[in-house]
């Protein structure tokens, strides 16, 4: 998987346009066909071209050709990375959990506490400084992802923004609906399979309908996704205030069109290509976990708090 993200990078097939700079569509239309690919591949590049959005905006150090960018942000309350600032600049020391890309990522953008409040910082991982954790990923889906944790022992470190600016820009929630095109993408994978069973003449029509109504979902996520692209590019600074809700929307609506596909195909085909198909196999646990970087209903009821004070929400 490194190899394969290591190639994307090189060829130029992850340099993305920017969200909101006026081609978001084929940002998210990107990420999702790597998606559509495979799953983990496609969490891995959309953490790198993340990590590119984020030091254009908030004015952080450029990356040099080749290099390959993680964004590592969990904030559990345990365990905790500590930024400190000597007089030669910041270091940072701690276990990071989750960390996509540990063993892959040449650099990676990581969020630390600081006396002020939590900030963004760029660490070179190619040092000794940063260390992966064996045994602390045991997933089965998104298996290759890598996502264990890493340890940081007087890492130097470079200030990305102010304390707090990682979540307070606009491109945070622009960021977030990044990921939903990566679930969208993963979506059409695992139902690609139930449309060649049809296209082959091997389904009945509970199999059409089933293929009917992931079209659907499909399409209802396509549109969201698209919609909010359009949206951004007419205020990428966020003027209207409306980024954190749009990508709430739009995060629930692709979380439940991608979980419906996961459902109808299951239904539709059985457990035989689950026991049978490795490659599809994979792809149903890849999408399974990596949709549980949605907090369900705790992200739902950010939204519907988002909407209390709103007199016409829709």
């Amino acid at each position: 998987m490194a190899d394969r993200l290591r190639a994307l990078v090189q060829s130029g097939g992850l340099n993305l346009p920017l969200p909101g700079a006026g081609d978001t569509r084929a940002r998210w239309h990107a990420l999702s066909e790597i998606s559509r690919s495979n799953a983990v591949l496609g969490r891995l590049a959309e953490a790198h071209c993340d990590a590119l959005a984020i030091l254009d905006e908030l004015g952080g150090p450029a990356s040099q050709p080749g290099r390959i960018w993680g964004v590592w942000a969990a904030e559990p309350p345990v365990p905790v990375v500590d930024a400190t600032e000597t007089s030669e600049g910041w270091v940072l020391n701690g276990v990071k959990p989750w960390c996509s890309g540990a063993s892959s990522c040449t650099d990676a953008l990581i969020t630390a506490r600081t006396p002020v409040g939590r900030a963004l910082f760029a660490v070179d991982l190619g040092k000794p400084w940063a260390k992966p954790l064996a045994n602390t990923w045991h997933a089965v889906g998104m298996a290759e992802s890598d996502s264990g944790a890493v340890e940081f022992t007087d890492a130097d470190a470079t200030l990305v923004g102010s304390p707090g600016a990682y979540i307070d820009r606009p491109g945070f929630w622009h960021g977030a609906i990044g990921v939903a095109a990566c679930w969208f993408g993963g979506a059409c994978g695992v139902a690609d399979i139930l449309h060649r069973h049809v296209r082959a003449g091997r389904g009945d029509e509970h199999t059409a309908a089933h293929l009917g109504a992931v079209a659907a979902l499909l399409h209802t996520a396509r549109a969201s996704l698209d919609t909010a692209a359009d949206a951004i590019d007419a205020d990428p600074a966020d003027r209207l205030g409306t980024s954190r809700i749009r990508a709430r929307s739009v995060r629930a609506v692709v979380e439940m069109s991608a979980t419906g596909v996961l459902d109808r195909v299951g239904r539709a085909l059985g457990a035989a290509p689950l026991c049978s198909d490795p490659a599809h196999a994979q792809r149903v646990a890849d999408l399974t976990v990596y949709l549980r970087q949605s907090h369900a209903e705790r992200d739902l009821a950010e939204l519907g708090h988002d909407l209390e004070g709103s007199e016409h929400p829709w």
